[in-house]
């Protein structure tokens, strides 16, 4: 008799039903990590659709660095000129949809989390400076203090300006390339800064 017509059938069946267990639990474990896997890209899309959303407009606000340049040229002049001139310095509140999703920050690729916390982090040191400038003890300070912080203010504008670029286009190229799509662009952008001007040659 064949060794394995000896055994009991109900060992088989113990067998047999162990491995549709087994079977099912992998199946099953699959299953969940592909839906959590969709869940996360998902979520990825809506976080990255809502931070470009907030940030296109609030750098298009702020102008180009020339306008700033301009902009800053004209109020330290007049404020040169004039030495109880204190330019108005509005309210810095850019970061509503930030704050709203920062508990989900860190679902963001490498390639584009550093760049939006950079971005979001030059806009709260905008906004507390901006909260001194407002303040009584501005006007009282002397004019050249106020001229020295005002250029300062301006500064951080135009290094935010720069930030909120780079982290537009680092969503961007995420959102049409992937991982791998925004490694190439962030290469290239590398490239391009590290290369100077000097070095290229024309076509």
């Amino acid at each position: 008799m064949n060794w394995l017509a000896a055994i009991d059938a109900r060992i088989w069946q113990a067998v047999i039903a162990g491995a549709f267990v087994a079977i099912g639990w992998l199946v099953n474990g699959w299953q969940n990590r592909r839906d959590a896997h969709r869940l996360r890209a998902e979520r990825l899309r809506d976080v990255h659709r809502a931070l470009f959303a907030e940030i296109g407009p609030n750098l298009a606000n702020m102008g180009s660095a020339a306008e700033l340049d301009d902009y800053c040229e004209t109020i330290v002049r007049r404020m040169r000129a004039e030495a109880d001139f204190v330019p108005f310095i509005p309210r810095e509140k850019a970061d509503r949809i930030f704050e709203a999703i920062v508990e989900d920050i860190h679902i963001l690729p490498r390639s584009s989390i550093d760049h939006v916390v950079a971005y979001y982090g030059q806009i709260a040191r905008i906004a507390a400076l901006a909260k001194d400038m407002r303040a009584d003890a501005f006007a009282r300070l002397s004019a050249e203090r106020r001229i020295n912080m005002y250029i300062d203010y301006i500064a951080m504008k135009k290094q935010a300006l720069a930030f909120g670029d780079y982290a537009k286009l680092m969503i961007d190229a995420y959102a049409k390339g992937g991982k791998v799509g925004a490694l190439a662009v962030e290469a290239r952008e590398r490239a391009r800064i590290n290369t100077p001007a000097s070095g290229r040659s024309d076509p």
